[in-house]
């Protein structure tokens, strides 16, 4: 006998509003607090949970930059909770370079569009979507479960989950592990096999400010110790180097997967080579192959005739799992004696293992929504609000179900232009949650 087709679940009906109402509270993120803050989405958040009797707070470390932290009960509360957590701030968008007004959470060709439907308000409205509906029919996840919605993730969580994390960590004290963001979503190998991301790792962030002093003077004088020049030998020998390839556990593992699903061989001596066939995700998975470095800002002087007596520079380090040491060792190298460093932003590398029980609950409820799903791990180049919450001990994953069309450009999305999500991926997304809160 043939089931009945039953329609969407209460939960796939509202998600799709739901993103479209948080892309429409405009949350951007310009580092200096000039941006219009989180309030506002953190109370949309806050009603939410409220409709379906979920008490929240709204936690606070400077005016306007809110983060929203909820507990759910669940059937066993002395197990350690699983902690959902999801950023409210979006980074900044022009809207004379969208199709559609990146704050307008427009729905158009099949995909909701505007600034953070892919980082990260997607996920925000699976979450919610999917709890809503449990709540609302009786269905208490197996242990408890708590919730943060983050402020400044944007700007590396200062006043979001390294406030939280400094000052209230009694809130996630009993979580071993936490979901997030920038995983679970779906690579096409054929037309009945996608691989889905996982994130178990992600790499360190350095931003630095470079900084060489020199004896100031005229510009018509000869002068031997120009901070000017030494600084730009400097960034000049910081921008061209090249790291070395070392595969991380979790890189290497996920470099096998790929090559065993599309039957190349896995050429150790030229790693490059493999990920440039990746296509989209090349880009991404390339970058975490290496330590990279790149010179983002430079200053100095402030008149054509006059050396100046300091020059800077800022520059964006990325390092990976383990290797923080000789990175900081080997940049210390090529700056030189005259030139000193200090941190902008300093957050370390995290990495987990790809196994246990948490594991396999992405991996059966993703196969139980996609026949063609596999589950593996990959590294993240850049950062995530799970570097604070690592500190408390929490095993930290980016898993984010989204089942996307081989074509959409996904991780090009990321702070780039007309960013969407498609309706069915986010649907998807909230069955495949469900599924998973349910085993987990």
């Amino acid at each position: 006998m043939v089931e009945p087709d039953r329609g969407p679940s209460a939960g796939e009906a509202e998600v799709a509003d739901l993103c479209r109402e948080l892309i429409e509270i405009d949350t951007s993120n310009y580092g200096d607090h000039s941006g219009p803050g989180e309030r506002k989405a953190a109370e949309y958040v806050a009603g939410r949970l409220d409709e379906v009797g979920v008490e929240s707070r709204i936690y606070e470390k400077h005016p306007g930059r809110s983060n929203v932290v909820a507990r759910i009960t669940g059937e066993d509360s002395s197990r350690p909770p699983l902690l959902i957590h999801g950023h409210l701030d979006v980074v900044p968008a022009a809207p004379e370079d969208w199709t559609h007004h990146p704050f307008a959470g427009e729905v158009a060709d099949g995909c909701v569009w505007g600034r953070g439907a892919v980082d990260m308000k997607n996920m925000n409205a699976m979450v919610l979507a999917m709890l809503r509906q449990r709540l609302r029919e009786g269905r208490r996840p197996p242990r408890d479960i708590v919730l943060a919605f983050l402020a400044d993730e944007e700007a590396g969580g200062t006043w979001g989950a390294q406030y939280l994390v400094d000052e209230h960590p009694e809130l996630f004290a009993d979580c071993d592990s936490a979901i997030s963001e920038v995983g679970g979503f779906s690579f096409t190998v054929s037309e009945n096999r996608r691989l889905y991301l996982v994130e178990t790792a992600e790499k360190g962030i350095a931003w630095m400010k470079l900084t060489a002093r020199g004896t100031a003077g005229h510009g018509s004088m000869t002068n031997r110790d120009n901070a000017v020049t030494e600084l730009a030998e400097a960034v000049a020998r910081l921008g061209r180097h090249e790291f070395p390839v070392q595969l991380t556990p979790t890189v290497r593992t996920f470099l096998e997967e790929i090559c065993e699903e599309f039957r190349i061989p896995f050429e150790e001596r030229d790693v490059d080579a493999t990920v440039a066939r990746l296509g989209p995700i090349a880009k991404m998975i390339g970058a975490t192959l290496r330590n990279t470095l790149n010179p983002t800002v430079l200053g100095g002087g402030y008149k054509a005739n006059v050396i100046p007596g300091e020059a800077t520079a800022q520059v964006d380090g990325r390092f990976l799992p383990g290797t923080e040491e000789e990175y900081f060792a080997r940049i210390d190298e090529l700056l030189g004696p005259k030139v000193s460093r200090e941190f902008i932003h300093h957050l370390p590398a995290v990495e987990t293992g790809f196994d246990g029980g948490l594991v396999n609950a992405m991996s059966e409820s993703l196969l139980a929504e996609d026949p063609g799903a596999k589950a593996v791990p990959y590294c993240l180049s850049g950062g995530t609000d799970a570097k604070s919450f690592s500190r408390l001990g929490v095993r930290n994953y980016g898993f984010a179900p989204l089942k996307l069309p081989p074509e959409l450009d996904f991780a090009g999305m990321f702070h780039g232009v007309d960013e969407r999500v498609p309706v069915d991926g986010l649907q998807f997304g909230v069955r495949v949650l469900d599924r998973f809160v349910g085993m987990s």
